[in-house]
């Protein structure tokens, strides 16, 4: 604790003697170095609550450094090695592939609550390398591969702790190795979740039955899961199982974007003060716009964020006409979104496959073109740790006045999705992109609606969440108005074929994804 103090606030240093207290109840001492079994005690739940700028990230990676530091074992949900009556281990989970990749690229190893729930059943004699590379067993002999395909697994894993990503190095694909999946039966030990506000009660739950320790960490200002009556699951908590961080971190003082997030605080302000303070900003720093029109090109791979789905609509048309998309097409290089798995229940298993492999509600996606097969498409899933695939899908584009959607491509089942051109600004939670449109006519008309939720105007929530989705840049579009693109829609910044083909449990079956 003494070596990571200077880098903490007061109401971080708090935080952390309370979560390490607790765990130390529990067998893990990360001050002195100890673990010991896991006992027969009472679950427990804490949460860390701030705002953006709070240091809830800074706190998530330095527990997770001082974790495995005393040798906990990180359970990243791509293979888990036998287990060991003394093992404690921890996952590191947020409800959505981008939210997830955010952390990954910050150096915590996480992953999505789905990937946690359903784990993955490897071929046994691909399992005998993964428990090499883990440190598990002896360097084996593996049919079919060569030693140095074995050195490039190993090389590979030193680098970055993957086992797929080892495998994929040997010049295995994920079909050679993962035979399919199955609902988590043994807990876990501890979990951490990012992104806490986008949790529903039944997510909650599950998370619960798994891990008799689990620390949330999420922002009270965001917006909470549709059908949750505005309150986030952990508004239920008790106080004392509530942390809450205050301060707003020098380095994030100077950032104009979280100021204009942390305005949004003050009751004072109405909807025509904050844009003036926005145009402000955008005078001062050019890491905020003031835009006249949305920008098709960075619509490619970041929507335009709005509040009405007629609004996203017209947007997304707008985008196609600009690019010239044919009107009975895709193009390769549009953006989609998940909307869901239309599968019956007796094809559970490939319901588990799909969504284990990253094609949740609500992940994003970029089409690459036609699969191989009638009504197949080939995928790239956006902060997927494994992003490209083929998969039974059905593509839906909507469009304005008409009530029903175009289907360019279409299975009898399989992945749904709409288009991602544009997304409304409840679907981006848990997304972050280096630059963010949002589109300013929607908040105002939430604004004159005098909408509220959990007390607070709807504008303001949907502007902070709107607004905090921006790494580096945020366009604050004030005209419902589309420049045209500047660039030709393409697929050059992704890889042009797909890694893995996704079949049906019998490949037969028509009906498969």
């Amino acid at each position: 604790m003494q070596a990571l103090a200077p880098t903490f606030s007061d109401d971080q240093a708090e935080a952390w003697d309370r979560i390490s207290s607790g765990l130390k109840s529990q067998g893990v001492d990360i001050d002195n170095g100890i673990l010991l079994p896991p006992g027969e005690g009472r679950a427990s739940v804490m949460a860390v609550i701030g705002k953006a700028g709070s240091g809830k990230t800074l706190l998530l990676a330095e527990l997770y450094k001082a974790l495995k530091g005393v040798g906990v074992e990180i359970v990243s949900g791509d293979w888990e090695g036998k287990r060991r009556k003394e093992r404690r281990s921890l996952a590191i989970l947020a409800p959505t592939n981008k939210a997830a990749s955010v952390l990954r690229q910050r150096g915590v190893p996480a992953t999505t609550i789905h990937r946690i729930l359903y784990t993955p059943l490897y071929d046994p004699q691909y399992e005998r390398i993964a428990e090499w590379l883990a440190g598990q067993a002896e360097r084996p002999k593996v049919e079919g591969l060569t030693e140095e395909a074995l050195d490039r697994a190993h090389a590979f894993y030193q680098q970055v702790a993957s086992i797929p990503g080892a495998l994929a190095a040997a010049g295995l694909k994920g079909s050679d190795f993962i035979q399919g999946w199955k609902r988590r039966e043994d807990p876990l030990d501890i979990g951490f979740v990012d992104e806490a506000s986008m949790l529903d009660e039944r997510q909650f739950n599950d998370l619960q039955e798994i891990f008799p320790r689990l620390v949330l960490f999420g922002d009270p200002a965001q917006l909470a899961p549709v059908g949750q009556s505005g309150k986030m699951v952990f508004e239920g908590l008790e106080p004392k199982q509530r942390l809450n961080l205050h301060r707003i971190h020098r380095q994030t003082q100077d950032n104009p974007i979280l100021d204009l997030a942390h305005a949004l605080a003050d009751d004072s302000i109405g909807f025509d003060d904050f844009e003036r303070l926005v145009r402000e900003k955008a005078g001062q720093d050019d890491r905020v716009m003031w835009s006249e029109r949305v920008d098709a090109d960075l619509m490619a791979r970041s929507p335009v964020l709005v509040w009405r789905n007629a609004t996203r609509v017209k947007l997304i048309t707008a985008f196609r006409l600009g690019h010239d998309a044919p009107a009975d097409d895709l193009m390769p290089g549009e953006p989609l979104i998940c909307d869901g798995i239309e599968l019956p229940l007796k094809h559970r298993k490939k319901r588990v496959d799909l969504e284990a492999r990253g094609l949740i509600k609500g992940a994003q996606v970029i089409y690459l073109g036609p699969g191989n097969r009638s009504g197949f498409a080939k995928l790239h899933v956006l902060g997927a740790e494994d992003p490209q695939l083929s998969v039974a899908s059905i593509i839906k584009i909507e469009r304005p006045e008409e009530e029903e959607p175009f289907i360019p491509h279409a299975h009898t089942m399989g992945a749904a999705f709409l288009h991602g051109a544009a997304v409304t600004i409840h679907k981006a939670q848990g997304s972050q992109w280096p630059e963010v449109q949002v589109f300013a006519p929607d908040l105002a008309a939430a604004a004159w609606a005098n909408r509220t939720e959990a007390g607070v105007p709807l504008w303001k929530r949907l502007a902070y969440v709107a607004i905090t989705r921006a790494e580096t840049r945020l366009h604050w579009v004030v005209r419902n108005r589309l420049a045209r693109p500047k660039q030709i829609l393409g697929i050059s910044d992704l890889k042009a074929a797909p890694k893995l083909e996704l079949k049906s449990e019998d490949d037969r079956a028509d009906a498969g994804a």
